[in-house]
């Protein structure tokens, strides 16, 4: 072999691997904490890298969503097919502050109540509360049978059904407007909406499964910090010590000698 001719030996090994190392390593874990008209408040715990250089990790936690099962966050198991999202707002050392962002049914829970023989009544509406926050929220129903009814099928008409959406989008616009975010997820839980609807749709066809089956947040107002703390049970408002007025200071006496 001629000299000069073996140009690998110049060079390092060839395939030497990269180290591989741990991405979790520069990771760190923050507790999310629900909103305070919530039993539970400790949700969980998410991941983010830490922060570096530029690259702050608070920016990354901001407006994440969070989808948590309602039966986690309140103490009646009852509402396991709720999803509730939470949206993250604000970051306090290692606590992330939610807030509500919207609520969706199970899409099991949504079959089982599919059955035949009986009419499906869906209405949506958009609504703005007292706060700002502009929501669309969609109700579901379905007919019922009457006390001592013969006939298998009950399957509405279509102007039933026309006056049935008409009574949906007054008591979702009434029992909507006149409250706050806070107020209107309150009623959610307990289900006050789907209750009113099937009592005053009595007349027109009696119904049955009358649920706000899914919550949508349009638009929100801008970021308030105070008004989140207050969502959280905490104030914004720091006591500090008293700083001495004018009405309080002394001149200090003239000295004779120095």
């Amino acid at each position: 072999m001629a000299v000069g001719k073996n140009k690998r030996l110049s060079k390092g090994k060839k395939g030497l691997k990269k180290k591989v190392v741990d991405p979790f390593t520069r990771k760190d874990w923050y507790d999310i904490k629900a909103p305070s008209f919530f039993d539970t408040r400790n949700v969980g715990k998410t991941l983010v890298n830490r922060t570096q250089g530029l690259k702050n990790a608070n920016d990354y936690l901001k407006n994440r969503v969070l989808e948590v099962n309602l039966a986690d966050l309140s103490t009646n198991q009852d509402d396991g097919f709720r999803k509730i999202k939470l949206q993250i707002q604000e970051i306090q050392g290692k606590n992330c502050l939610t807030n509500f962002h919207g609520m969706e049914f199970t899409s099991d829970k949504l079959r089982s109540m599919v059955k035949k023989w009986q009419s499906l009544i869906e209405a949506h509406y958009d609504v703005k509360t007292t706060d700002g926050y502009l929501v669309r929220l969609f109700t579901i129903a379905f007919t019922k049978r009457r006390p001592n009814q013969v006939k298998k099928t009950t399957y509405a008409t279509s102007a039933q059904i026309r006056q049935i959406r008409k009574k949906m989008f007054e008591i979702m616009a009434r029992e909507a407007s006149t409250c706050d975010l806070k107020e209107l997820v309150q009623k959610l839980m307990p289900e006050v909406i789907g209750k009113a609807i099937e009592k005053a749709t009595q007349g027109i066809y009696p119904l049955q499964n009358v649920y706000i089956r899914k919550v949508k947040i349009l638009k929100a107002p801008k970021f308030d910090l105070g008004k989140l703390l207050e969502l959280h049970g905490e104030s914004s408002t720091e006591s500090g010590k008293t700083v001495p007025g004018s009405k309080d200071f002394k001149e200090p006496a003239i000295l004779d000698s120095v």
